[in-house]
């Protein structure tokens, strides 16, 4: 049985791109049936299976998915081909693009942006305005904030922490 089914409420998103509103078709994790979520392109964007949901005015479109107990909310904008799976949270207006992928209980909040071919994975935190791009990866309880800068193949680890104005790239390794 379906989880949700898209209204006939909609938004443009480019010139030719429209994005329908979700509504929940039964009870799941925190949400009622008859719940309004945000945005997507199509069922193709959320899985039918898991708890995963998007709330309040966020976006989901092109070939991004979101799935398991993924939560996208506020304004954040999810697109191209990034995937969102586990229990990772997207929320306030963050923005993932291209091919990133965020899973397992990672969040991502404020205005930070993951695009390229970024990882995010196991506990990470990316918040503020921080960008996480390239083939960066970012994954166990490492935290990255402010308005760092991670790119290129960097890849930070384990406990560590970059913020303020922090431009990590390159092959760079931080644990």
């Amino acid at each position: 049985m379906k989880k949700y089914e898209l209204t006939e409420e909609t938004i443009q998103i480019d010139e030719n791109k429209t994005l329908y509103r979700i509504k929940a078709l039964k009870d799941f994790g925190d949400v009622k049936a008859g719940d309004l979520g945000g945005y997507v392109e199509s069922e193709s964007n959320l899985s039918h299976e898991g708890n995963c949901w998007i709330y309040d005015e966020a976006k989901v479109y092109d070939y991004a998915i979101i799935s398991g107990s993924a939560k996208i909310s506020d304004s954040a904008e999810v697109f191209c081909s990034a995937c969102i799976s586990g229990s990772a949270r997207i929320s306030d207006s963050a923005w993932i693009s291209d091919s990133a992928i965020i899973s397992d209980s990672a969040r991502i909040s404020g205005s930070a942006c993951i695009y390229g071919t970024a990882r995010i994975s196991g506990s990470a935190r990316i918040s503020g305005s921080a960008e996480v791009y390239d083939s960066a990866c970012i994954f166990g309880s490492a935290r990255i904030s402010d308005s760092a800068w991670i790119y290129g193949s960097a890849m930070i680890f384990g406990s560590a922490s970059v913020s303020g104005t922090s431009e990590i790239s390159g092959d760079a390794r931080i644990f």
